[in-house]
């Protein structure tokens, strides 16, 4: 029976490839009359990806004259080993007698300015203007500038006043139309002065009556600044 095996296995292992032919690879059966093994399972190419294998979870040999400083390195990273829960403390790379730098000391400030990032400084501001409604009239203010207009109820020198009735807010680049007026937005100004404008002479006349009236008048304007 055995000889008819070792035929049977003779002749199917004739037909297949020299790389595919478990007789050329010299590879030992495990059992003689066990199951008759893949032909591709025993392939050279399956034989050297294990070997590849095999090298690769095998350590490199550290050479003598590094042992010294591996150990140690080793006996250092033993001394620094924690639970695997716990977070990094500052203790474990700064020696015990290490003293921080007080606050205000020019150690404080040189560690500051070398390890903080540095502050840009801020972008140009882009001009702006607005269009705003004082009475019945309507003014274009610009920020540093003066407004000259009537007289508003209660505000004296000195006193801050707020323009809440903004048509539009603009700038070079973009402009702001309200409908009618433009939300969140007001005018803040500062008035400066309080005058009198020149006298106007109201003349009045009603024919047939004898009614001649002459009456003078001067209009209250104030500056303020925005």
């Amino acid at each position: 029976m055995a000889s008819a095996f070792s035929a049977t296995l003779a002749f199917s292992c004739a037909t297949l490839k020299p790389n595919q032919n478990p007789l050329s690879l010299n590879a030992p059966l495990s059992k003689p009359f066990s199951s008759f093994a893949s032909p591709l399972s025993l392939s050279p190419l399956r034989l050297s990806l294990f070997t590849v294998a095999a090298k690769r979870r095998r350590l490199p040999e550290i050479p003598d004259e590094l042992k010294d400083e591996y150990e140690k390195m080793r006996d250092e990273f033993e001394e620094f080993k924690r639970p695997p829960n716990q977070k990094p403390q500052l203790s474990d790379i700064l020696p015990e007698d290490f003293q921080p730098p007080e606050p205000g000391s020019p150690e404080y400030e040189a560690i500051l300015e070398k390890y903080l990032p540095k502050r840009q400084p801020p972008p140009p501001r882009e001009e702006i203007f607005a269009v705003v409604v004082v009475g019945s009239r309507q003014y274009i203010v610009i920020p540093g500038r003066w407004i000259y207009t009537q007289r508003l109820k209660g505000a004296n020198v000195n006193d801050k006043i707020v323009l809440n009735k903004v048509l539009l807010v603009g700038t070079k680049s973009s402009t702001y139309i309200g409908m009618p007026i433009v939300t969140n937005a007001a005018v803040h100004a500062v008035v400066e002065e309080q005058l009198l404008d020149d006298k106007v002479i109201v003349f009045k006349y009603k024919k047939k009556k004898n009614y001649r009236r002459n009456i003078g008048h001067r209009q209250c304007h104030l500056f303020a600044e925005v």
